[in-house]
């Protein structure tokens, strides 16, 4: 019997589309799961093709599934949701969500340089910092791409410590007791350029969000650590709770 009717206020499309929605959303259709094609939901649910095509592609807009070209449409993975309002590190806002967290040592170098960081981290001239690029991981899946820029003085030696697949916030706290106060964050959107299409694992040119934080130790006054994060759009969505 069809669960639709033209009846209710809402058009058929979109009723088809929150039912598939909630199928989604439940556990009943899991990623990469097929959907049914646009002829079984005609005749599922007693509706015109376009119906259930203007359907489809509602879900699609939502970035809720994908389509393959001669194949049919598929559920995508769920987005990772971080909330804006609270500051914690990438490995516990994944441990949060059950997803596991890994990390990949790309590049590291120590370097006093750089005007525009050593100013962003109110460092005085020549004083050493420590840049940390690490691809950030979910269950093994590309998440972002990191890149960590810290006051070497108040952690010394950090550029030999092994960050594979462990906590840069958790390493500062343990072994030099550095904890952050509080953070002052950006966000954007931007498009992918080359190098971080590449370690994404995605097109270049494609939509990410694009996020710089400035970290500062428990007296809310000194920085510590200037980061930037570029996730994949489809993968990582941000929120803000409003009273």
């Amino acid at each position: 019997m069809s669960q639709l009717s033209e009846a209710k206020s809402l058009p058929l499309y979109l009723q088809l589309k929150q039912l598939l929605k909630e199928q989604i959303e439940t556990g009943i259709l899991n990623p990469h799961d097929m959907l049914p094609s646009e002829r079984e939901l005609e005749e599922q649910y007693a509706i015109s093709r376009m119906t259930a095509r203007h359907a489809l592609s509602a879900l699609e807009d939502e970035g809720l599934v994908y389509r393959k070209q001669g194949r049919g449409t598929f559920v995508t993975e769920p987005k990772v949701k971080q909330g804006l309002l609270k500051l914690s590190s990438f490995t516990e806002e994944m441990r949060s969500k059950r997803i596991e967290a890994g990390a990949k040592v790309l590049n590291v170098k120590v370097f006093s340089d750089d005007e525009f960081l050593l100013k962003k981290l109110d460092a005085g001239p020549g004083e050493k910092l420590v840049m940390i690029q690490r691809l950030r991981t979910g269950n093994g899946d590309p998440i972002a791409l990191e890149t960590s820029v810290l006051r070497r003085k108040f952690c010394p030696g950090i550029e030999n410590i092994d960050l594979n697949d462990q906590s840069l916030c958790k390493t500062l706290e343990d072994q030099y007791q550095v904890y952050c106060g509080r953070a002052e964050q950006t966000l954007q959107a931007k498009l992918a350029n080359e190098f971080e299409a590449s370690v994404l694992g995605i097109i270049e040119g494609k939509p990410t969000m694009y996020m710089e934080r400035v970290s500062f130790m428990e007296d809310g006054i000194t920085p510590i650590e200037f980061v930037r994060y570029t996730y994949p759009g489809d993968k990582y969505k941000f929120y803000v709770e409003l009273k």
